[in-house]
């Protein structure tokens, strides 16, 4: 249970600051002396209501893409992974088991072959 919690920080942290920013924008409007007084409740509810749905629907497809990229792996299909280091030269990197690469951590992808790791959040099935 905690790592899930974990990996749902670690993978919609930056929306989650976003979130509380939009929030803190909708607070100091909705407060402003021209607004009505019911707005603040009313925009705080509508706000929070579609930024808990957006981060939500954002992780479970996120979360939902890392299983099938992990199973497609262990069944030795082909993975294409984003190479956010090199964008010019090689801008995506094909990971396949044949390849000598393994899953560490049953989320990143790595190889002795390859400097780097890479995150299976950053990765499609080919």
């Amino acid at each position: 249970m905690m790592e899930a919690i974990q990996k749902f920080f670690f993978l919609e942290g930056a929306y989650l600051l976003l979130g509380l920013f939009t929030l803190l924008i909708t607070l100091f409007v909705t407060t402003r002396p021209f607004m009505e007084k019911t707005s603040v409740k009313r925009g705080l509810f509508w706000v929070f209501l579609v930024v808990t749905i957006m981060i939500g629907g954002h992780y479970a497809v996120t979360y939902n893409r890392m299983l099938e990229v992990r199973t497609a792996f262990e069944n030795g299909e082909t993975i294409i992974c984003e190479n956010r280091a090199t964008r010019k030269v090689a801008p995506t990197v094909i990971i396949n088991k044949a390849q000598e690469w393994i899953l560490e951590d049953d989320d990143n992808f790595v190889s002795p072959n390859y400097s780097r790791a890479f995150f299976s959040a950053r990765c499609i099935i080919k």
